[in-house]
């Protein structure tokens, strides 16, 4: 692999032709990918999901340069209709289009280069990410702004794309008191590819952040997802995952609350089927005081598939009045699924109301035959509690346009 990498740098460097100091930050980055490889079991925090195993399994060759170095065309059927959006579209990993036609411009500055700062991070993904991404945009939302209809990141991928590696960075900056209401899109008509996806956010005083990630469409493509999120005074973070369609996810969320009053909440679904394997990992750094979270996930698990979370809430010695909770919960609907789940609490301070759990098990057969009993047959009475189940998350959506949209997706009827 280390000799594949290294050609394939040279390409990238020959295409992108950056500065000197560039090219040196991206070397020192794949110096790093080198020495680190991919994730494996032996690391802690990737001890569910060997992620070294998981791509030498189902991808052979794997390519770290993308031949198609100008964005394809896509089919605009497959735009959400209905819901009226600005939009970022990315075709196998390039910027297609940009349009916020439903924006005030000078409310918003949009960088779209190749050259960003380096992150103080051991990732070993992040250094993969720094040394290959293709393209860095940096979206800033002004002071006092609140953007008139959702963003929606598409993330489309074609038959073109087969043993390919996708790295993709995006910082957002939300300045004071502004408000960006954000859903990535995942829809894959590739397969046996690596996704890698960098999300910075900085969310500054009064902000407000609404971020729901949808990917639904079956596919047996690997991606991660890593989020950093920073928020100041009185900041907010609501972030929902959709986590359904690839072979294997791992969606890992590292949010560090600065300052007084500022708050996140995380609810995700873990959704699947036949051999699929996901994981959400998550690090809530409560640093101040009088700061909140609050985690929901729920898993549904059949056939031979694997559902993971991880989810750590650490409190600073200095963030008294913290209020941190943690739930998860997974229904295995089959004797082969596999459910692993590690909740963590790590406090420091003593005025704190801290909570977490983790329950496991199948549906409650009394349950079905109740439902039954009132006409129902055994599949819709599965059905409907495994529905119930999942509803309870997607009712925690607190913008009504965007959770009738997810309701949609799932196939929820009103």
């Amino acid at each position: 692999m280390e000799e594949q990498l290294k050609v394939d740098f040279d390409k990238v460097i020959k295409h992108l032709k950056p500065s000197k100091q560039e090219i040196e930050l991206r070397e020192k980055n794949l110096n790093e990918f080198i020495k680190n490889g991919f994730p494996n079991k032996r690391i802690e925090d990737w001890k569910f999901s060997d992620l070294n195993q998981i791509i030498s399994s189902n991808i052979k060759e794997l390519k770290f340069f993308n031949d198609e170095t100008v964005p394809e065309k896509f089919d605009q059927s497959i735009l959400i209709n209905n819901f009226e959006h600005n939009k970022i579209i990315f075709v196998n990993g390039l910027v297609s289009k940009l349009d916020f036609n439903y924006e005030e411009k000078d409310k918003i500055e949009i960088i779209d280069s190749y050259e960003s700062k380096d992150l103080d991070s051991k990732n070993p993904l992040l250094y993969l990410n720094n040394a290959f991404k293709f393209n860095y945009l940096k979206l800033t939302i002004k002071e006092n702004y609140s953007l008139n209809k959702p963003l929606i990141i598409y993330n489309f991928t074609n038959k073109k794309l087969s043993s390919s590696t996708i790295n993709q960075r995006i910082d957002f900056i939300l300045k004071k008191n502004s408000n960006l209401r954000l859903i990535n899109f995942f829809d894959d008509n590739s397969n046996n590819n690596f996704i890698n996806i960098n999300y910075q956010f900085k969310i500054e005083k009064d902000a407000i952040l609404k971020n729901y990630k949808v990917d639904h469409k079956l596919n047996s493509n690997i991606k991660y997802f890593f989020n950093n999120i920073d928020i100041d005074h009185n900041g907010l973070a609501e972030t929902f995952i959709l986590s359904t369609g690839s072979k294997f996810i791992k969606n890992e969320i590292n949010c560090n609350l600065n300052d007084q009053y500022s708050s996140a909440f995380i609810n995700g679904i873990i959704n699947l089927k036949n051999d699929q394997h996901h994981e959400i990992k998550t690090n809530i750094n409560h640093l101040a005081e009088n700061t909140k979270s609050y985690q929901l996930i729920k898993s549904v698990l059949n056939d031979n598939s694997k559902g993971v979370y991880q989810g750590k809430i650490f409190v600073n010695s200095k963030a008294q009045k913290t209020d941190g909770y943690q739930l998860s919960k997974a229904l295995l609907l089959n004797e082969n699924t596999e459910f692993d789940a590690k909740p963590e609490l790590e406090i420091y301070a003593d005025d704190v109301k801290c909570s977490h759990g983790s329950t496991s098990g199948n549906l409650d057969e009394d349950l079905i035959f109740y439902l039954m009993s009132r006409g129902l047959n055994y599949k819709q009475s599965r059905e409907l509690l495994i529905n119930g189940f999942l509803l309870d998350v997607v009712e925690k959506i607190t913008d009504l346009e965007v959770k009738n949209l997810i309701k949609n997706i799932m196939g929820f009827k009103e």
